[in-house]
């Protein structure tokens, strides 16, 4: 079953760091609804939120891949509905 959620991305450092990310999120396009971007170039931080229907395996696949990226930061929030 399908969950709907969001996933919150913190991104600290290079653009090198952001670039992975854009490729995991474009590997799961499939589960992604929508997705806002905001940079903040004079911190060096870049904060990303993305909206996601999917099953739990996915999901949590995607954080995990997320996670694994050196100065990245996921955190996941779910609705308790399932579609």
């Amino acid at each position: 079953m399908a969950r709907i959620g969001v996933v919150g991305i913190i991104i600290e450092g290079d653009r090198s760091h952001a670039n992975k990310v854009q490729s995991i999120l474009h590997e799961y396009g499939e589960i992604i609804v929508g997705r806002m971007g905001i940079p903040d170039r004079q911190r060096g931080v870049n904060a990303i939120s993305v909206i996601v229907d999917g099953t739990n395996q996915q999901i949590e696949t995607l954080k995990n891949k997320l996670s694994e990226i050196e100065s990245v930061t996921v955190s996941v929030a779910m609705t308790g509905v399932e579609v």
